[in-house]
């Protein structure tokens, strides 16, 4: 019997396809956003392994539209606009909230080594929710500034790059961010005061 025949049939061997090749700027577009959006969302979602399965398929349905994407005036900005409504999707799918405030406030607490005690520690994120509670409050683009510059530590021209926005646009942002934060956070303590 020869190898190459069953029952007497020739066996044919099915064809391996080579892999397709993904396009180069895909895999740019993915070194410069990919550490931004997981952080991001980890912010919101609260769950680093939920987070990376979200930016994950986010990824792959860029890649899928990709040729449509590079078409968009700004593809940072169609993407991250996008990216972001994946992210409110899921919290809406689990009916709550975005974890930002609460998130940030125990990062910022566990980067803290210099505190000593538990009191202390609790007393900074007690003050920290109220401004990463205010931070929630503003309008999107603010809050994604606010996000991107103060919460993940990110330069302003790289929080331009991720919103497909110009640097100026993010100042302007930021500047307008800062003082609404200033006459809130100033209301909230002279009502403290005033109790």
């Amino acid at each position: 019997m020869n190898l190459d025949d069953v029952d007497g049939q020739p066996v044919t061997t099915p064809a391996v396809q080579e892999p397709i090749a993904l396009p180069t700027a895909f895999w740019a577009f993915h070194r410069l956003y990919f550490r931004v959006y997981q952080r991001y969302a980890e912010l919101h979602l609260g769950d680093k392994r939920l987070a990376g399965q979200v930016v994950h398929e986010v990824f792959m349905a860029l890649l899928y539209d990709w040729n449509r994407l590079m078409e968009e005036a700004s593809p940072a900005s169609s993407a991250w606009a996008f990216f972001k409504s994946v992210v409110a999707e899921e919290l809406a799918w689990q009916g709550r909230g975005s974890a930002m405030p609460e998130t940030a406030a125990f990062d910022l607490v566990l980067a803290r080594d210099l505190l000593n005690s538990v009191r202390d520690k609790f007393a900074v994120m007690e003050s920290s929710i109220g401004l990463y509670a205010a931070i929630a409050r503003l309008p999107e683009r603010q809050f994604d500034v606010m996000v991107l510059v103060y919460v993940l530590g990110y330069s302003l021209q790289k929080t331009a790059h991720v919103m497909g926005v110009s640097s100026a646009t993010v100042r302007s942002h930021r500047d307008r961010a800062r003082k609404r934060l200033a006459r809130e956070l100033e209301s909230s303590r002279q009502e403290r005061i005033d109790e």
